[in-house]
């Protein structure tokens, strides 16, 4: 699949160290966006989140694909496959956990070429709907997944721990001995 000179393909051994650097790119993002909520960089990233990107290249349920550019990959979208989940009142569906682009190739439909690419993926291996998350702050990803025809289902919500209400009406737990 190519896209303007990019060209999307499954991502091998060779591609590790670049979406490891790339991975860790997405998550000092969302550190950004929300320091208490998401994981803080701590040691090298970069290797950390190659390794695991590594773990999942041959597994059944689960794709990467890489998005290169004049040899260099620009961008990464790694799927999978999830079970039926009782306490995400879910069946069996898509996941794409992540997909990141190089600042230098945004807005060039690299990311689209992306997402596609695992949406074909996960139709081919028979799941009928497809679900991501994105961070509530990362505007342009959520523009992105909305004209790809992505909706909004559910709205996750954190608070720390230690943080109560100070309503005099609230319901009281007893804690047993």
């Amino acid at each position: 699949m190519t896209s303007q000179g990019v060209i999307v393909r499954r991502a091998g051994e060779r591609d590790l160290e670049a979406v490891g650097r790339l991975g860790a790119r997405l998550l000092r993002d969302h550190f950004e966006f929300d320091r208490l909520r998401f994981m803080a960089p701590r040691g090298n990233t970069d290797e950390g989140y190659g390794w695991f990107l590594g773990t999942q290249l041959h597994r059944d349920d689960a794709a990467v694909f890489v998005a290169e550019r004049a040899g260099r990959v620009v961008g990464y979208v790694y799927a999978g496959i999830e079970p039926q989940s009782w306490k995400e009142l879910r069946d069996e569906a898509g996941f794409i956990h992540d997909v990141y682009v190089d600042e230098s190739a945004r807005r060039c439909g690299v990311a689209t070429a992306l997402i596609e690419a695992a949406a074909d993926w996960l139709a081919g291996h028979g799941m009928p709907r497809i679900v991501l998350w994105t961070a509530a702050r990362n505007e342009s990803a959520r523009r992105l997944f909305e004209r790809l025809g992505f909706r909004h289902t559910m709205s996750e919500l954190t608070r720390e721990t230690g943080v109560g209400t100070n309503n005099d009406c609230s319901a009281r737990t007893i804690k047993e001995p």
